[in-house]
């Protein structure tokens, strides 16, 4: 990964199909290993743009992870600084701040330890049990969100 800032691993393969699929489930009300549906507003068109995450949460406080890197949603996120998300019709705003790089260690520790199993392939053979010296040098291209 030479340009981590900029990371992003889009869909291939069975992808598309998969992720029509999960993005139903949470319309439905159906969380699979904590899953939400992400509302953000479009950072050019204004418009809600939704998809399935994670919601990670670490002593109390939630976060949100982009295994696949810097992601139109991420993007979206940055610009707006907020967002929804749903869960059949329970819907919860929220307010988001990116956490640096240095912030990130015991989040993706975390994430991997939760949902490894899930996202791995996008982790690049670093896994729960990685140092943190691994972990900081994929941390530029992995963002995440604290959410209040």
């Amino acid at each position: 990964m030479n340009d981590l800032a900029h990371r992003y691993i889009g869909p291939t393969g069975l992808d598309p199909i998969m992720n029509r699929i999960a993005n139903t489930l949470p319309k439905l009300g159906i969380s699979v290993a904590g899953s939400r549906l992400l509302a953000v507003r479009g950072r050019k068109s204004g418009e809600w743009r939704t998809t399935m995450v994670n919601l990670l949460v670490v002593d109390g406080q939630r976060y949100l992870v982009a295994p696949r890197g810097h992601t139109q949603w991420v993007r979206n996120l940055r610009v707006s600084g907020n967002g929804e998300l749903r869960l059949g019709r329970k819907v919860e705003a929220f307010t988001a701040r990116e956490l640096p790089d240095a912030e990130k260690l015991p989040v993706l520790h975390a994430y991997l330890d939760r949902w490894g199993w899930e996202v791995g392939r996008f982790f690049e053979g670093v896994t729960k049990n990685s140092s943190d010296a691994e972990l900081a040098a994929i941390a530029p291209g992995f963002p995440v969100f604290a959410l209040s």
